[in-house]
């Protein structure tokens, strides 16, 4: 579980209030914080559970910070871990959704992809796609049948 904060709201001694605010946590979840000075954000975050943490550090963070390497104005990263599909998109440098869906195949991963950019209002057949985590040669084609592009990062 995750939720971006603005920088000038967030208190770290508020942290775990503000992540109960948007989702249910446990008394023994662990809550975290990561800033994110280019949204002028601040990532809350459980340690364990859907924020999927490998080696310290959250899958939608890494997202979030490989964003920008996405060569469009329009910046669609996505990355799938354990059985959640963790999706970011900006226009240019501005953050419209950093978010994570629970998938238990592709095309469950591609209906929440299309879904969020129907909702941004954002065109895949002129957009480039993303991925952070291994594609195989049959979603990549599946991508391709959409998007303009689709690129490995």
């Amino acid at each position: 579980m995750f939720t971006l904060v603005p920088s000038h709201f967030f208190s770290p001694e508020a942290a775990r209030q503000a992540l109960s605010e948007v989702a249910d946590l446990k008394e023994d979840d662990r809550v975290a914080h990561l800033d994110l000075p280019q949204y002028d954000a601040v990532l809350v975050y459980t340690e364990d559970g859907d924020s999927v943490v490998v080696d310290g550090t959250p899958e939608i963070y890494k997202l979030l910070m490989r964003l920008p390497e996405c060569p469009e104005y329009n910046k669609i990263l996505c990355s799938l871990a354990g059985d959640r599909l963790f999706l970011t998109i900006a226009q240019g440098k501005n953050l419209l959704l950093a978010n994570s869906f629970p998938v238990q195949d592709f095309t469950t991963a591609e209906y929440f992809i299309f879904l969020s950019l129907k909702s941004l209002q954002l065109n895949p057949e002129i957009s480039t796609i993303c991925w952070r985590s291994p594609l195989d040669a049959e979603d990549e084609m599946s991508l391709y049948r959409y998007f303009k592009a689709v690129v490995k990062l």
